[in-house]
């Protein structure tokens, strides 16, 4: 599996620019349309324009960095999934199409389809830890624009046709040359017979407007893999808006919010819960219970055990997401002190405090011992 920053050439700790450079260079090199279609070429565009999509994104970036590539796989099939040459395409000139007229270099023009394509939709997910421990399948309702079922999504009222614009015979823009100083230059504009759809419609669908394309409410299934945090992602592609008249649907963007749990602080996928003891519990030794995210373990206190120490339990934190694997759930042991006392309770502290008046002094090779030796005082 090769790495997305060795594929690019840059170092783990590039800017943006760089990345954005380095793909820039790369995909002049390796564009199937300088390379007459060479199969060879498409692979090595798909790879470094693969690469280019993960690392420009500061999300996926911090995922890939932390988990490489497991952590972009969503559930359910709508996570990160290899690019394939069409969408290669769509991301090079999404990102560097207006940076020198591309079109014009590779004698590409850019279809009608492809300006029609559907808007995407950004949703919040709020989920509970518990369902982050599991993972959940939840079902949403989102307000979508879906093809028209009057005129089938084409625009055009039934018993009428839709025709190809004769201006941009279907393309949908329009080119026009002109000399300079500095020799020819091709201007492309958005054509304005067809306003940029390539095709005409006489009798616009009296439901839709024309647009072929309606508002209505839809209920999406999200699949949710275990061990998400706060402002991750997944993608589901191809469920987002309808392209007006027929064109392709965009995406569905779901960012996840997760609630936050007064008995956990969390660090990725490892927990910290605090537990109040007793001074007989951390003296004597004891079992305790320890809340975990859905059920509760047994902990055994040694004896003699100080107030802050901190104990692991492995295994017991959240699942790595898409990974094998589970965090660990750190317990803090806490000495609890009462607020009020009973007489026989205040009595055994009197006796206890008889007994031993006084804590020890500090151990000679205590911490301020070792700083001192560290600075060589």
């Amino acid at each position: 599996m090769a790495d997305y920053y060795e594929t690019l050439g840059v170092p783990r700790a590039a800017s943006d620019d760089d990345i954005k450079k380095a793909y820039r260079k790369l995909a002049m090199q390796f564009h199937p349309d300088r390379n007459n279609g060479s199969s060879e070429s498409e692979e090595k565009f798909k790879e470094i324009t693969e690469a280019y999509d993960v690392l420009r994104d500061g999300n996926k970036r911090a995922t890939y960095d932390r988990y490489g590539e497991a952590g972009l796989r969503g559930g359910g099939g709508g996570g990160f999934h290899h690019v394939d040459l069409s969408e290669a395409l769509n991301i090079f000139m999404r990102d560097l199409g207006g940076m020198g007229g591309f079109n014009d270099i590779f004698g590409r023009r850019s279809s009608a389809a492809e300006t029609r394509t559907g808007s995407d939709i950004r949703i919040s997910l709020g989920l509970t830890l518990q369902e982050v421990a599991t993972g959940v399948e939840k079902l949403v309702t989102i307000k979508l624009l879906n093809p028209c079922d009057h005129c089938a999504g084409t625009g055009a009222e039934p018993g009428t046709s839709v025709t190809t614009c004769p201006t941009c015979k279907g393309a949908g823009e329009v080119r026009r040359a002109q000399q300079s100083f500095f020799g020819p230059v091709v201007s492309v504009s958005v054509c304005p017979n067809c306003a940029g759809d390539g095709k005409i419609v006489a009798a616009p669908c009296k439901k839709c407007r024309g647009e072929g394309r309606v508002r209505s409410e839809e209920q999406v299934t999200i699949k949710v893999p275990a061990g998400v945090a706060t402002g991750q992602y997944m993608t589901l592609r191809g469920v987002g808006n309808a392209g007006p008249r027929g064109g392709p649907r965009g995406d569905i963007l779901v960012v996840f919010e997760v609630d936050e749990d007064e008995r956990f602080e969390r660090d990725g996928e490892d927990l910290l819960t605090e537990v109040l003891v007793t001074y007989p519990q951390l003296a004597l030794g004891a079992d305790v219970d320890v809340p975990t995210v859905t059920a509760s373990v047994t902990l055994r206190i040694p004896a003699g055990t100080q107030s802050g120490q901190v104990m692991h339990l492995r295994g017991r934190g959240l699942p790595r997401i898409n990974a094998s694997g589970t965090g660990d759930l750190h317990v803090r042991l806490q000495l609890w002190t009462p607020d009020m006392l009973s007489e026989d309770e205040a009595g055994l502290l009197r006796q206890l405090h008889d007994i031993r008046p006084l804590a020890p002094a500090k151990r000679e090779r205590g911490f301020w011992a070792k700083v001192k030796e560290s600075l060589g005082a």
